[in-house]
């Protein structure tokens, strides 16, 4: 029997439902395998969300790390991991170094964050030799599944740039907009995020997001409609939008959201996690290939979400011309 799913997301049994999720692992389904280098997979939880993604048909991965004890969480979760191929390594730093590595030499299309600090895996990533930089601003998005909204929220970036510049904030919606072409976004409205909807010299962000919408309208970013500043309820709520008399092909529509600053993007995307039980799929954009970051705290539906969305951006990234390196 089909469940009914209500406007807030809840089956007719009281459980939350991730249709946004579903739809998107269904799509990454029907792509090929993606090839991951998986990090230090060395806790239940960082193994675990391999193993689910391996028999959802997502992903055919590499394991980095002490062999001994990747067997051993394998064995603690009662699964036979003899069929998956282990580089064996002493440690988390050497597990990122081989992870990368994997990459290097063409045997991966991206990477897999495990039970190991994010700083050392973005080490390895960012490294100035035999790094996977290019000559993009390396960014971060969440892929919000918010019950009630109808459609998935793009949230940049709340992880990795802590006050971008200008400049930066290029690179963070140029990154954004690939992300939401790859995920099959379309149209890609973007939002570029302050506390108001005027220009306000005072307010530095205003100004910013002026100019990157003026940029958008020179060929300075490409892929999408940009619109700044837009407060956020006038950014995803027709109704705010109306009552400002906001005449915007992007206000109260929009899928992709760029916050001025980490600060402001971490504590939206927290927000909406523990407030409005949102579910945050993250991924590293602007290296070489996709990066898949989850937390200790991500449930399994949000890591195969993640899964999801790296499969997807790397099959953008077969049909097209790499982003050179530096």
């Amino acid at each position: 029997m089909t469940i009914a799913v209500s406007a807030q997301g809840v089956s007719q049994h009281g459980q939350r439902q991730h249709d946004k999720y579903d739809r998107l692992v269904a799509t990454a389904q029907s792509v090929p395998k993606l090839k991951v280098a998986v990090a230090h997979p060395c806790d239940p939880a960082s193994l675990g969300a391999v193993l689910e993604a391996v028999a959802l048909g997502l992903i055919e991965p590499i394991l980095c790390g002490p062999k001994a004890k990747i067997e051993a969480v394998g064995e603690a979760l009662g699964k036979d991991i003899s069929g998956l191929r282990i580089v064996d390594v002493p440690h988390s730093h050497a597990a990122a170094a081989a992870a990368v590595d994997l990459v290097k030499a063409g045997e991966a299309e991206a990477l897999m964050k495990g039970s190991l600090h994010t700083d050392e895996l973005m080490g390895a990533v960012v490294r100035r030799e035999g790094g996977l930089r290019t000559a993009r601003r390396i960014s971060h998005c969440f892929v919000m599944d918010v019950p009630g909204h109808e459609t998935a929220l793009i949230i940049t970036d709340a992880a990795v740039n802590i006050a971008p510049t200008l400049e930066d904030k290029v690179h963070i919606v140029q990154n954004a907009i690939d992300l939401a072409r790859a995920l099959r976004v379309d149209p890609v409205l973007v939002a570029i995020l302050s506390a108001m909807e005027t220009v306000n010299p005072k307010v530095p962000s205003t100004i910013e997001a002026a100019a990157l919408c003026k940029m958008a309208d020179r060929g300075q970013i490409t892929g999408g409609i940009l619109d700044g500043p837009l407060a956020l309820d006038n950014a995803i709520d027709l109704g705010a939008a109306t009552i400002k008399k906001i005449q915007s092909p992007v206000a109260g529509k929009a899928n992709v959201l760029v916050v001025p600053d980490l600060e402001a993007g971490n504590m939206l995307a927290k927000s909406l996690t523990f407030l409005a039980d949102a579910d945050a799929a993250g991924i590293v954009l602007g290296a070489r290939v996709p990066i898949i970051l989850t937390s200790r705290a991500d449930s399994t539906i949000t890591r195969l979400a993640s899964c999801a969305v790296a499969s997807l951006v790397a099959e953008a990234q077969r049909s097209q011309l790499s982003i050179p390196e530096v």
